[in-house]
């Protein structure tokens, strides 16, 4: 995916994990790639497609590697609206180098006077936007979008499903899962709105793509590769990219 006409971007992150919690990972399972595992994904708002995404932690490298990757699908400006967190203003500056109308749109939370507490989420008060870069249109400064598209990933994966013991066991099959599931959701899963797959809004593609065809460009990729061997750079064995 390259030169995107997209106009309005939303990027977030979305916490899993991998063998168990990081509270619980020892120095040895963390090398196995244990741990908490967050996704980061970015959507397009109009036509809902999801140009790149990273499993990875939630790192300042994680965070510059995943916006310049974004950028860098990118044929024009953009307006981007991210959550509160602090990794992503100078990742986004780093990779626009301010070609970007960037805000963060932040929540306010307060804490439930009673009932049962551990499993309730905690309560929005409101939000407040905040302009970090350019001119972004108040409003559609947002991150519904993506929230939205979480939650499909939590509802559509069941790895994904917190309070099970479906959790992944490797990480190694935890980023084939995102990888498959991003792949169906472009390219193979119609919007209800749009009445057409991401990748067609976006121009991508002319028709709704089968799972055969997804399960037939696995084949080819694997043919392909029969005979190569792929060797990591350091550091990046943890991680896992859109393509």
């Amino acid at each position: 995916m390259q030169n995107l006409k997209c106009e309005r971007v939303q990027v977030d992150e979305i916490w899993s994990f991998v063998g168990c919690k990081e509270k619980q990972a020892t120095a040895e399972k963390k090398a196995q790639g244990m741990g908490d595992a967050w996704t980061w994904t970015a959507i397009d708002a109009d036509t809902k497609l999801v140009p790149c995404w990273l499993v990875a932690d939630r790192s300042p490298e994680a965070a510059r590697d995943f916006i310049e990757d974004l950028a860098g699908r990118l044929a024009s400006r953009i307006q981007l609206t991210s959550d509160g967190l602090k990794l992503y203003v100078k990742a986004v500056d780093k990779a626009f180098a301010g070609d970007v109308d960037y805000a963060q749109l932040v929540k306010v939370y307060g804490i439930l006077n009673d009932g049962e507490k551990r499993y309730s989420p905690a309560v929005c008060l409101g939000c407040e936007s905040h302009t970090v870069t350019g001119n972004p249109d108040p409003k559609h400064i947002s991150t519904s979008y993506v929230e939205r598209q979480n939650l499909t990933m939590r509802m559509s994966m069941r790895r994904f499903t917190r309070l099970t013991n479906a959790f992944s066991k490797k990480l190694e099959n935890h980023m084939h899962a995102a990888a498959l599931y991003f792949m169906y959701y472009n390219f193979g899963r119609v919007h209800q709105t749009l009445k057409q797959t991401p990748a067609m809004a976006a121009g991508l593609e002319t028709r709704k793509w089968e799972i055969s065809d997804i399960v037939a460009m696995i084949d080819a990729y694997e043919n392909s590769n029969r005979y190569t061997t792929h060797n990591p750079a350091p550091g990046t064995q943890n991680r896992a990219r859109s393509a």
